[in-house]
């Protein structure tokens, strides 16, 4: 498959970003709560893909929860606990970079947390979302697809980029050779928790750019609902001539560098 053009990941990003913004408008006129999860191996995309969904939309009604390494205090907690607290608000839609999931794929194949842990989660994880899903949360689950050879291509730019290099984590370099362990546990998860009430989706992410706009394109498909379309806004004339910022002391302005 060819590779996009910048123009026309730019033309049919620019037409999703509409309708985003008209979905968002729906989720806060009918008070709706959603939540969409993303999953998948280090540097499937992740990131990238909730900052597209992100950029059109009014920040004090969509979020992003990027959880790390739990505290201490949180480790004692009932596992879902933490994440429970970013849930959203009527009319706020949450996204998750990784969520409660981490205790499926990197805790399990890292062995962070022992067997039992993992066992109980696989089971208590339906059950979980069942209840979300019971108070009128919709949730979306997605597990972004990397072959291999392309998450270890990714891997040595980011090794190689300053500005990427922050994203490599020891976590990422031990997981590297773990591909398959990485696979095996992903199936299991997605026999154990894909649900009626909290399906999974699998996007192919071998290609970012075509990966974000398929799943921009289903998450807009699988929330069809609208409000109306907002009409252009009459602005009145303004009552005075435009004004212009002036300081009493010209030191409150930072340097015009460009």
């Amino acid at each position: 498959m060819r590779e996009l053009k910048k123009k026309e990941y730019a033309h049919a990003l620019r037409s999703q970003y509409e309708r985003l913004v008209e979905l968002q408008r729906w989720i806060i006129a009918r008070e709706q709560r959603v939540v969409v999860v993303f999953e998948g191996r280090d540097a499937a995309g992740k990131g990238g893909v909730i900052k597209a969904i992100s950029e059109p939309l009014n920040s004090r009604y969509a979020r992003t929860v990027a959880l790390g390494k739990p505290s201490e205090r949180e480790s004692t907690q009932w596992y879902f606990q933490r994440y429970v607290a970013h849930l959203p608000a009527a009319g706020e839609l949450v996204l998750f970079d990784r969520s409660w999931y981490n205790r499926a794929g990197v805790e399990h194949v890292m062995e962070f947390c022992s067997p039992p842990q993992y066992r109980r989660f696989l089971a208590d994880c339906p059950a979980f979302e069942k209840l979300l899903a019971d108070e009128g949360i919709i949730l979306l689950k997605y597990w972004l697809a990397v072959d291999q050879e392309e998450q270890d291509q990714r891997f040595l730019e980011r090794a190689t980029d300053p500005l990427k290099r922050f994203k490599i984590s020891p976590v990422d370099l031990k997981a590297r050779n773990q591909y398959r362990q990485y696979s095996e546990a992903r199936d299991v998860m997605l026999k154990a928790t894909h649900k009626p009430w909290a399906p999974w989706y699998v996007a192919n992410f071998n290609d970012q750019k075509r990966g974000r706009l398929n799943v921009i394109e289903h998450l807009l498909t699988v929330l069809p609902e609208r409000v109306p379309p907002d009409e252009p806004l009459h602005l009145p004339s303004l009552k005075e001539k435009p004004g212009h910022e002036k300081l009493f002391d010209r030191k409150f302005w930072i340097p015009q560098a460009y």
